[in-house]
């Protein structure tokens, strides 16, 4: 196959005071025609920073310190932005990992696909309609003609993912970037846009550069692979050979993070319900507009489950499927329209608001997003202490509390005098089950607590989780779209699609003897559940 792009030497340079003095550094590699090559590593690795260096997208006083990048004639680290961007769009597309950030809210996907040949003016304004009519349609967006009319917050996830990749197809260039682009996806969904990108790779001949951190989606969808850490390339080569037989520690260990196929047995939990859910329901009603009629959306169907004292109850399903609507339900940050949530006894939604405040302390939430749920202009020891002292306990004892439950979830207690921002992801998380630890709950909720993080990050969090729980006999409803994640950390687990409740049973029974058709779709839909007939 012919190289299209031929990076040599690259190295960036990040400010003064970085915890290193490169993002990338001695980076060498080639990109060839009609092939995918998955870049692999965990955040900060210079995977993503090697993409925008190409693009022209480096961060301010962040900048390319040397080498080079080949393609058609042009070295794109040293020609000028006039030029560079000329080439983006036009021979080189990129997709990006959140396309709502990516996409302009004000405009329609429509005008925005257009956009992309009036700014390379390309074609008259009825072939430009046209076209980013035609570029939906490839794509499988559904309703082509309702689609370029809408806005992207109307769009799904996945929905909108797909309408990033149409601008980034436009204009029918040589090389396609994807960075993480299935990250914060579902797995039925994740495994679309997989399958979507593969399709168009072939029909177009493009090379495609495939960021991303999850070793499962390289096992679907690599030709070759190359992995990342601290900016430095550790290993390389054909993805079949890398993933059968790596050779580098750090490419085992992220292999070894990924959950495991193996459906683990445990004991059936025989305790009493610390949690009863019954025939709960919620329905969210839009109200219409002037030419607009309203529209309503069944969330929660009728659900009903209980949780055991010392049980890990998992809840899957896709987006949309009402399992975090669930979960917010039983802490009534939702109100359901009717059912009940009986806690130890006590139905939550027939509290009053000055009863519900002492009872919330004894169910609590960790997030998808710790960095969002905790104060930027507060230190950590006010986060984790806050709880405590509104609900009665001494300055004194609240502080030690939680200066004790940093040690707990395997950080410094020093910890809680630092901000938000200095903590990685992984440590903002441990924080966040820190923060739900620290009003001894009865029960806590975990809503996509991991999915977020880095496997190996991921792995590390997990096994806290799995610790703690065992350690403090904790009841926890763990919320999620990762099937495998699910597997492992879970006794029973309940399947929602659309708002109902279709499967609940023992992990290893729902797992490997699945008595409902979404169930198995959910599981066929996992990245690398073809990777033993892959790698055969």
């Amino acid at each position: 196959m012919e190289t299209v792009l031929s990076i040599r030497d690259l190295a960036i340079s990040l400010p003064p005071g970085a915890d290193r003095d490169y993002a990338v550094q001695s980076v060498n590699f080639d990109l060839k025609s009609g092939e995918i090559l998955c870049v692999v590593g965990e955040s900060g690795s210079g995977k993503s920073m090697t993409a925008n260096a190409l693009m022209g997208l480096l961060p301010d006083q962040v900048e390319v310190a040397q080498g080079s990048a080949e393609f058609e004639g042009s070295d794109l680290l040293a020609i000028p932005d006039n030029e560079r961007r000329k080439l983006r769009g036009d021979r080189i597309g990129m997709i990006f990992q959140e396309p709502m950030t990516a996409l302009n809210p004000l405009m329609r996907i429509g005008d925005q696909i257009t956009e992309v040949f009036e700014a390379h003016n390309r074609h008259s304004l009825a072939q430009r309609r046209a076209k980013a009519l035609d570029l939906v349609r490839e794509v499988g967006l559904p309703d082509p003609e309702k689609i370029i009319r809408a806005y992207p917050f109307q769009l799904s996830g996945g929905q909108r993912q797909r309408a990033m990749i149409a601008m980034a197809l436009a204009l029918d260039p040589a090389i396609l970037i994807a960075d993480e682009p299935t990250t914060a996806l579902d797995v039925t969904t994740q495994a679309k846009i997989l399958d979507l990108i593969k399709t168009i790779q072939s029909r177009h001949g493009m090379a495609v550069m495939f960021i991303t951190h999850d070793f499962g989606v390289v096992a679907e969808i690599a030709d070759r692979v190359i992995v990342m850490r601290f900016g430095e390339i550790v290993e390389q080569g054909a993805a079949r050979e890398v993933l059968a037989n790596p050779q580098h520690a750090y490419t085992k260990a992220l292999l070894e993070a990924i959950p495991s196929d193996h459906v683990p047995t445990p004991e059936p939990v025989r305790a009493q319900p610390v949690l009863e859910v019954r025939n709960l329901r919620k329905t969210f009603v839009t109200s219409g507009g002037l030419f607009k009629a309203s529209r309503s959306v069944t969330a929660i169907d009728d659900v009903s489950f209980t949780i055991a004292r010392g049980e890990v109850l998992g809840i899957v399903g896709e987006s949309g499927s009402g399992k975090s609507t669930v979960g917010r339900a039983i802490v009534r940050l939702v109100e359901a329209d009717s059912g009940e949530v009986i806690l130890d006894g006590q139905d939550m939604n027939s509290l009053t608001s000055q009863e519900l405040r002492h009872a919330r302390c004894r169910v609590q939430m960790i997030f998808q997003d710790p960095y969002a749920s905790l104060n930027p202009r507060k230190k950590i020891l006010h986060a984790l202490s806050e709880g405590p002292i509104v609900q009665g306990v001494s300055k004194e004892k609240a502080h030690a509390r939680a200066r004790e439950l940093l040690e707990v979830v395997e950080l410094d207690a020093g910890a809680a005098d630092r901000f938000p921002h200095e903590f990685s992801g992984g440590q903002r998380q441990r924080i966040g089950i820190a923060r739900a630890l620290a009003m001894d709950p009865d029960l806590i909720i975990a809503d996509e607590a991991v999915s977020a993080l880095d496997v190996s990050i991921q792995a590390q969090v997990l096994d806290l989780l799995r610790d703690l729980q065992s350690r403090l006999n904790l009841s926890l409803m763990f919320i999620t779209h990762d099937m495998r994640v699910a597997a492992q950390l879970c006794d029973r687990v309940a399947v929602m699609q659309k708002g109902k409740l279709v499967e609940i049973g023992p992990v290893a029974e729902v797992f490997l003897d699945p008595k409902e058709d979404y169930t198995r779709s959910l599981l066929a839909a996992v990245p690398g559940t073809r990777w033993d007939r892959q790698l055969a």
